[in-house]
């Protein structure tokens, strides 16, 4: 093996180098767009923002899972952190691993006050895995200390593909002790990039056994937090890196191949934020559009039925509702009759809260919402 292949055994390790000239411009659209995102958060009501703010953590959790090849029940989480976010009192019961993820992402995001300590680090890994098989030999709860270097492979056995070798065992304290002493005095660094620097530097040590992948998006939200001031679920980063994952990966990869320089991995890690902040903008537009669709229309008299299949398509989004309304899904939104849900359609579409949609009409007949110059922006959901 090249003895210069790894990160750490770089010279300069574990000094980090970037271009702040070549980072300057992407480093200024990622703070514009996150100002154009909290600006538009300040403009939507506390009850809508938590909604949006379950919606986005929910996402965040089953997306970091997700890149670690782990399937959770978006519906679960989101019954679990509504109740965190106090909008729901009961709903269907989560695992215990899944309740731990959400613990690390709620501490990582609630305390960032609070520096970043081993216990915490170890605290965060042990709830990942409360109930760890004495089959896999995992160790909770603390730095891995094994002798040889930990490798990160895929493929079958005996034709594995080695896509990275972290550092022994032996030297995981000592290289986290830098770590973590450089995080917890940096705060003169610009938060976006030493959240990136803070990310592509606590993988490259993968100190546990297990999870490195979610506590170290976890410590990108603490960084996020910590450079804000202020705690926020408005902001997706782990869901637009599940999002373009492969390019998430080759970036880390390549980096954790190199020298210490880091730009092209800052570079893709500000645009991901980037997107981050779109999307989470793009939501809080759609919550402000369903807002204003009700204010403009609360004069308009509508029954109980038609308030439910609208709302039902508002929070679907235009062009995202299968297709469009029709009698056949506007019966079985409403539980209504076929009579019924014609006479109701007829009268919404007199009302203009809907317009016929572009296709065949009669049986065929579809609708959509009646939202013509409206700035509403599609959002590609994580």
């Amino acid at each position: 093996m090249d003895p210069v292949r790894w990160i750490w055994l770089a010279p300069s390790w574990p000094r980090l180098t970037f271009d702040a000239a070549r980072l300057a411009r992407p480093l200024a659209l990622a703070r514009q767009e996150a100002g154009t995102l909290f600006g538009k958060a300040a403009a939507i009501g506390l009850e809508e923002q938590a909604l949006l703010e379950r919606e986005v953590w929910s996402h965040e959790a089953v997306a970091t899972a997700a890149i670690e090849g782990e399937a959770i029940d978006l519906a679960a989480v989101r019954s679990s952190v509504a109740r965190r976010l106090g909008l729901a009192r009961q709903g269907p019961v989560v695992s215990r691993n899944v309740e731990g993820l959400l613990d690390v992402m709620e501490n990582a995001a609630d305390d960032w006050q609070q520096p970043l300590t081993r216990e915490r680090l170890c605290a965060w890994q042990a709830a990942l895995f409360p109930a760890a098989s004495n089959l896999r030999n995992l160790v909770v709860g603390e730095y891995r200390s094994n002798a040889e270097p930990m490798q990160i492979v895929s493929g079958p056995h005996g034709r594995e593909i080695v896509h990275y070798q972290a550092v022994a065992g032996s030297a995981v304290r000592a290289e986290m002790h830098a770590f973590l002493e450089w995080f917890n005095r940096t705060a003169e660094l610009d938060g976006l990039l030493r959240a990136g620097l803070a990310h592509v530097w606590f993988e490259s040590i993968h100190p546990f056994d297990d999870g490195n992948g979610r506590i170290g998006r976890a410590i990108v939200d603490l960084a996020l937090a910590q450079d804000a001031r202020r705690s926020s679920r408005l902001l997706g980063v782990s869901a637009a890196m599940r999002h373009r994952q492969e390019a998430y990966y080759d970036a880390l990869n390549a980096a954790q191949r190199g020298d210490g320089e880091v730009t092209p991995w800052l570079e893709c890690f500000l645009d991901t934020y980037t997107k981050a902040c779109r999307t989470s903008a793009a939501l809080i537009g759609e919550a402000l559009a369903r807002a204003r669709f009700w204010t403009d229309h609360r004069a308009v008299p509508l029954n109980a039925m038609q308030r439910r299949v609208l709302g039902r398509m508002l929070d679907a989004g235009p062009g995202r509702f299968d297709g469009g309304l029709t009698a056949r899904k506007y019966m079985s939104i409403a539980g209504t009759t076929k009579v019924t849900a014609s006479r109701h359609l007829a009268d919404l579409l007199e009302k203009g809260l809907i317009v016929r949609a572009a296709g065949p009409g009669g049986r065929s007949t579809r609708y959509d919402l009646a939202l013509a110059g409206w700035e509403w922006r599609p959002t590609k959901r994580h």
